[in-house]
């Protein structure tokens, strides 16, 4: 089943829904129902929803249009029933870029505040007593819901600034950091902070709102695993893929057979392998589940099956560069070449090892 839904393209970014996003409408439309509400009610809610959402994806484009100044492109937006998330190409290293990176997304959620602020007449509902405005809150008008959505923006403004790394206000806290400390310890410190909110927001969520203990696993989980590439960031800095390559590989040729392969698979370690050409140039990648899935006809040879639309690294490539590249791909193994020519290949298991290694040195 596709996890998300596709409803358009904004700035050139794709725009997704998570398919959980329909079962927060459908909740909210099955409560309203229960609680015996008009079916002005249930509309209104739903209305509601919809543009609280709606300024959920202004806040992520905030974050896209001030990356994309500094270079970084962002490849789609993706609305969940607990928010929105922004798949940025990298975030940035540098400390001001970061920040402002970060602070784009509440600060839309500022503005859009303080516009509707303008356009609703508070004056109406602050003069009223305090059982006039409860009643004066239950209707279904469209200046209750201007004020509703003020009051949401104002809050997605306050929520986001908490410092719990990696959302917003973690990541604001990262950078204002990261210009007095390296960004290893910056991040070590942020994440820290950011673990510990979680736990207070897992308590709060026990007792109160189950929507704040999904909230809680996000940024406990999250802020461990960006410590953990950002650390790893750091040690493969001004390290090349030479360093770390794998030499002792099996290659064969597009006119080999699977079953060839087959031989090989089952007497080594090796499940990946690169497919040269005579002069020794890549051609493509075997995987060793298009191996398994083509094992009936054993004799069909290896050019029907290998992709072909690998991209090798350079053996000169930064290591930093090449882990972004592993993490980024659903099939980590990359061919390295030098001058056009096959000289290794590299995966995240040799890749670990290098780190590992290096990590004893450094920590």
């Amino acid at each position: 089943m596709k996890g998300n839904l596709t409803i358009g393209r904004v700035l050139g970014i794709e725009i997704s829904i998570h398919w959980t996003f329909f079962f927060l409408l459908l909740w909210i439309a099955l409560e309203q129902i229960r609680n015996e509400a008009s079916n002005e009610g249930v509309v209104f809610n739903l209305a509601f929803v919809g543009i609280v959402f709606f300024c959920v994806l202004l806040h992520e484009l905030g974050h896209a249009s001030v990356a994309k100044r500094f270079g970084i492109q962002t490849k789609k937006i993706t609305l969940y029933p607990i928010g929105g998330v922004a798949s940025l190409e990298r975030i940035p290293e540098e400390p001001k870029q970061e920040f402002l990176v970060a602070i784009a997304g509440p600060l839309v959620n500022l503005v859009l505040a303080m516009l509707l602020y303008v356009v609703i007449p508070i004056s109406s509902f602050t003069s009223q007593s305090f059982s006039e405005l409860l009643i004066s809150l239950n209707t279904f008008t469209f200046q209750n819901l201007l004020l509703y959505t003020f009051v949401a923006n104002l809050s997605l403004f306050l929520f986001n600034l908490i410092p719990a790394f990696p959302m917003d206000g973690g990541r604001v806290f990262r950078a204002l950091l990261a210009l007095f400390v390296d960004r290893v310890k910056a991040t070590r410190v942020a994440v820290v902070v950011g673990q510990f909110i979680a736990v207070l927001l897992l308590l709060i969520g026990l007792l109160y709102n189950p929507v704040l203990i999904f909230i809680a696993l996000f940024i406990f989980i999250s802020a461990y695993g960006e410590h953990k590439f950002v650390k790893h960031n750091a040690l493969l800095k001004d390290h090349t893929v030479r360093e770390s390559m794998l030499t002792d590989i099996t290659t064969f040729t597009p006119n080999d057979t699977i079953q060839d392969v087959i031989d090989v698979l089952l007497t080594g370690s090796e499940t990946n392998f690169v497919i040269v050409n005579s002069d020794h140039s890549v051609a493509g990648i075997l995987y060793r589940a298009d191996v398994i899935k083509h094992s009936k006809n054993r004799l069909k040879s290896i050019s029907e099956v290998m992709t072909k639309t690998h991209q090798p690294i350079s053996v000169h490539s930064g290591l930093k560069e090449a882990y972004s590249q592993l993490v980024k791909e659903k099939k980590p193994f990359f061919a390295v070449t030098e001058d056009n020519k096959l000289v290794g290949a590299i995966d995240f298991s040799n890749l670990n090892e290098f780190i590992i290694l290096e990590s004893k040195l450094h920590y």
